[in-house]
């Protein structure tokens, strides 16, 4: 993969950077949400390329204390709502953007959009977003209850995926005691009436 159609680095500089950022699983799982972004974006139209690039750099920040990737965000100049400071689960994906912009010289919107909605999603979002937020949610090494059932969904129909997995997300918030935030809530009610056929 040539990067440098996106970023200011390599493919190895910016493994390199992974690495010293991230833990071997989650290493190991952005190289493998890469790859199941690529295998969705040939089956539902994204570019490959950037589905792989963006899948690969997701979780920049995701190693790293949250009190870090406040900081990112705040010296950004990025206002945070109620809900999201109240979830810090959804912080790595938001520094993750800003990460990507400023330290890997990422300019495309669609590349920075699909980082900073990975975890959340939203309403009305693009065809990589769509395809690296199920990338994430379905790669290889997920185990949670429902991820096969997940993957093969997704593998089928892209939207009844989407549709089942920010449903499985927002019931598991909800047992939690979390609050989904308005992207989350925008995507469930943008998906509401998608029936699951499987």
């Amino acid at each position: 993969m040539d990067t440098l159609k996106f970023s200011k680095f390599t493919e190895d500089e910016i493994k390199a950077v992974l690495k010293s950022r991230m833990n071997e699983h989650r290493f190991e799982h952005s190289l493998n949400v890469a790859e199941r972004a690529v295998f969705l974006a040939e089956k539902y139209g994204a570019d490959p390329e950037k589905a792989r690039f963006a899948g690969l750099i997701h979780d920049c920040c995701k190693g790293i204390p949250a009190k870090e990737q406040l900081e990112i965000i705040k010296n950004a100049g990025t206002e945070l709502d109620e809900d999201t400071l109240a979830s810090p689960a959804l912080w790595h994906s938001i520094a993750g953007a800003v990460y990507a912009e400023h330290e890997f010289g990422v300019t495309d919107e669609d590349v920075l959009n699909a980082v900073r909605y990975h975890t959340s999603g939203r309403g009305n979002m693009s065809i990589l977003e769509k395809v690296v937020y199920m990338a994430d949610l379905t790669s290889a090494e997920r185990n949670y209850p429902d991820a096969e059932y997940t993957r093969n969904l997704t593998d089928k129909n892209l939207d009844e995926g989407i549709a089942y997995g920010v449903r499985w997300i927002a019931g598991d918030l909800e047992k939690r005691g979390l609050p989904k935030g308005k992207d989350t809530e925008a995507l469930l009610k943008e998906y509401e009436n998608i029936i699951i056929t499987e």
